[in-house]
């Protein structure tokens, strides 16, 4: 693990993601996108149409939440990132278009870490049950795309020092997968 969180700022370029390990503590700072289930599949969708998607993904980071609405003087409610197995079968063909970073929950499945080891991406993990806490990261949020959608609506955020840790690098690395061995080790019968 980093003995200091690394800032983060997209886009992101290969190299940069390169760079990071799994285990790395980031903060991330300045503009990325949120977009859950139903935006990945209506952007998978203009892509099979042919039309171009509504932001540029490359060297973006995608979060992968649907925010509560905020209350007064609040940019955002709960803001918690959901399972992002979710997005799986989405994943490759936006990495493969430029997208540098997701964030979400849980591990992701082997074709997603073969298009972030071909493509130089990294999966940022974010903390489940602190949406609260993680809203306070969010100094802006507006609607890029897909309105009808509500919560689940493409958006483009503004966040300050939010903190993510790296789950899986761009070298397949997981610590998903270093967590089974450990357990696997110490506790066989769990």
């Amino acid at each position: 693990m980093s003995s200091s969180p690394q800032i983060i700022t997209p886009p992101m370029d290969e190299t940069s993601a390169r760079g990071l390990k799994a285990g790395d503590e980031v903060l991330i700072q300045g503009v990325i996108y949120a977009a859950r289930d139903a935006a990945h599949k209506r952007m998978i969708a203009a892509l099979d149409e042919g039309r171009p998607l509504p932001v540029d993904i490359r060297g973006a980071i995608i979060y992968y939440v649907g925010p509560t609405p905020g209350a007064p003087g609040q940019v955002v409610g709960s803001a918690g990132p959901t399972t992002s197995v979710r997005m799986d079968a989405y994943a490759p063909r936006l990495i493969e278009l430029g997208l540098r970073g997701m964030i979400g929950k849980g591990e992701r499945s082997p074709e997603v870490v073969a298009a972030m080891k071909q493509s130089g991406a990294v999966y940022f993990a974010a903390t489940g049950g602190a949406g609260a806490l993680l809203a306070k990261c969010i100094v802006r949020a507006e609607v890029a795309a897909y309105e009808d959608l509500g919560p689940e609506a493409l958006r483009l955020m503004e966040v300050k020092d939010f903190p993510a840790i790296v789950a899986t690098d761009a070298n397949g690395q997981s610590l998903y997968q270093r967590h089974q061995r450990f357990r696997n080790d110490f506790f066989p019968d769990c």
